[in-house]
């Protein structure tokens, strides 16, 4: 008997020792550009609280920081391995690349199984380095022009510009009219990239843009030149907001949603904003036109799967922070796909309505997409976006011309 109760109170010790570890109480840091001004705001708020709910022992605190800050603040922690987060935002490509080639990123190839019915593979593939998963894309989005129709009406316009010239065309008209054509923030310089990009890829393609990222091709090019010309030639024609690079981007959205400006060219993210906004019926998303027909077509984007969760290869719990960025990066894809801010990158319900107009009409632009390369400052890596970003910003300003532009970024870049 005593050999027996022994036994039992051996059982009963280890029973209570497994219910120990597994009620154990851990928090997880997230950190995110998710603030308040952010389309995502909501939807993070409300995918960790699902979260929470649904896992009890774990508490998630949340750490914001706005767009350009949060590059500084993310790329100065994983370069001294100090203070890192559990779970990190991210963008794919280059940025993240460059984290995971420094080994400070957890590899989720042992957790990606589980949720592979959900999230396709083809939705990975920025995050995929040497044909692994180092993070978990959310959403998707390209760069979209938002028109308000009831301006371009006013200048004779009834619909967005077809071709190049007629865009021109629209723009003297809209001055005319004493309307600003387009706004921009001269004050971020990735806002900027939302115009040449476009222009670049429309004028030389996406294969050869990309070749041109990769380092395959060199940006001392013809088309390269002309696309940064064009761009130039926008501002020197007063086409942009002349009080550009005081603005926020945040300054410029608003100023759009207020009626200020024709054209708004940036992230779809915007649809969440734009869509709940009180000129939404008015709006009209689409794509920027082709500036040579003989190397692109219309339906060339900048864009793709590009928010992405992913989790530090410090981190502490590293299985409880991989299953909690893979659960919320599925909550947020649909979160953001039913707020009207972005695509989704899981699966999402066919039957789900969503807040807005604009996110079928940008899902209806990406169907039909011959080609789309990811926005720049996010398959570069770190160094050569911000020497890049560098020459956009000199370009805008009229400090270089369009050939110095591609000769400069070929003799640093390629």
């Amino acid at each position: 008997m005593k050999k027996l109760l022994g036994i039992l109170l051996t059982v009963v010790m280890l029973l209570s020792m497994v219910s120990a570890v597994a009620e154990e109480q851990i928090t997880l840091t997230l950190w995110s550009i998710a603030t308040e001004s952010d389309s995502s705001h909501q939807s993070f708020i409300d995918a960790i609280a699902a979260f929470e709910a649904a896992h009890p022992n774990v508490k998630i605190e949340h750490d914001t920081t706005a767009n350009e800050a949060y590059k500084t603040k993310i790329k100065a922690a994983m370069s001294s391995g100090e203070g890192l987060p559990d779970i990190f935002f991210t963008w794919g490509m280059g940025f993240l690349g460059e984290f995971v080639d420094a080994g400070r990123v957890l590899n989720l190839d042992a957790y990606y199984p589980t949720y592979a019915a959900e999230l396709p593979e083809v939705m990975t593939g920025n995050s995929t380095y040497n044909g692994s998963h180092y993070g978990v894309p959310y959403s998707m989005s390209i760069v979209a022009l938002y028109a308000n129709m009831d301006l371009l009406k006013k200048a004779g316009w009834e619909d967005i510009p077809a071709t190049y010239e007629d865009m021109m065309k629209c723009c003297e008209d809209l001055k005319a009219a004493g309307i600003t054509p387009f706004g921009v923030s001269g004050k971020e310089l990735w806002c900027l990239s939302e115009y040449l990009e476009p222009l670049v890829i429309k004028s030389i393609g996406g294969a050869k843009l990309r070749d041109i990222y990769n380092g395959k091709a060199s940006w001392n090019d013809e088309g390269v030149v002309k696309a940064v010309a064009a761009f130039q030639e926008m501002v020197e024609k007063e086409y942009f907001d002349p009080s550009a690079i005081a603005l926020s981007n945040d300054e410029v959205k608003n100023n759009f949603i207020a009626g200020k400006y024709a054209f708004y060219q940036n992230g779809s993210w915007n649809n969440g904003d734009i869509g709940k906004s009180e000129i939404a019926a008015n709006v009209k998303v689409g794509t920027f036109p082709v500036l040579d027909p003989e190397n692109a077509t219309l339906m060339q984007m900048i864009g793709g799967p590009n928010n992405t969760l992913a989790v530090t290869a410090t981190t502490k719990y590293p299985e409880q922070a991989a299953k909690a960025a893979f659960e919320l990066g599925k909550f947020l894809s649909n979160a953001d796909y039913t707020s009207g801010a972005n695509l989704p990158c899981w699966t999402a319900d066919p039957n789900a309505e969503v807040a807005n107009d604009l996110i079928p009409a940008v899902a209806n632009m990406v169907a039909q997409a011959d080609d789309m390369v990811l926005f720049g400052d996010n398959f570069l890596s770190a160094d050569a976006a911000n020497t890049y970003l560098d020459y956009i910003g000199q370009a805008f300003a009229g400090d270089i011309t369009a050939e110095e532009f591609a000769e400069g970024l070929a003799s640093e870049l390629n």
